[in-house]
């Protein structure tokens, strides 16, 4: 329980790191958080900075959900545990202590923790985005509809109830942050992938 507790505030601390802010500066970039959409991920960065910016900040935003539960599972940790130590570093990333707890959506983070705690469910969620992307070419209605099914494909691999849980949670908690995007798909205002800030 010590050994997961002390996993988790790492986690948190890792999420809390914001790629996309420390991107854009490394590349001269404006703020993500002053333009566009104001959210700190990866789709802004490709409206403002374009593929590059955009791919670095992806692998960034990722690797804060798989190297926490990596290193839970060299520890041992049985899967409920290493869902929680999953969404700490997701909540970091949603609300980081380093920056005022202004974070982002979360979903490239939860990617990294799907792929960490069981390649199928990350490729699973990943393809899921790919096809409604090719689809609609909206990266939040991608974002959404993979994330929604989440905690089925969970279940469906055979993950415990408690980390079917723990997946829940993170669904309705990117829900909640896309709140914008949601009332901007319903009113025909959101913006398609590669389209300009």
């Amino acid at each position: 329980m010590i050994t997961t507790l002390l996993l988790a505030i790492g986690a948190y601390a890792l999420g809390s790191v914001a790629s996309a802010v420390i991107v854009c500066r490394a590349l001269g970039l404006t703020d993500p958080r002053e333009v566009g959409s104001g959210n700190p991920g990866a789709t802004n960065v490709l409206r403002i900075g374009g593929k590059k910016a955009a791919a670095i900040t992806l692998l960034g935003d990722t690797g804060k959900g798989i190297i926490p539960v990596l290193i839970g599972h060299a520890l041992g940790l049985a899967p409920p545990a290493l869902t929680l130590v999953g969404v700490a570093a997701f909540l970091g990333h949603l609300f980081p202590v380093f920056y005022g707890f202004r974070g982002g959506k979360g979903v490239a983070t939860l990617i990294g923790v799907n792929l960490a705690l069981s390649p199928w469910l990350g490729l699973a969620f990943v393809g899921t985005w790919l096809a409604v992307a090719a689809v609609t070419r909206y990266s939040s209605l991608s974002a959404l509809v993979a994330t929604a099914l989440t905690p089925a494909f969970a279940w469906a691999l055979g993950q415990p109830p408690a980390a079917v849980a723990l997946f829940s949670v993170m669904t309705v908690l990117v829900f909640w942050r896309h709140r914008p995007n949601i009332a901007n798909l319903v009113g025909g205002r959101e913006k398609k992938i590669g389209q300009k800030a």
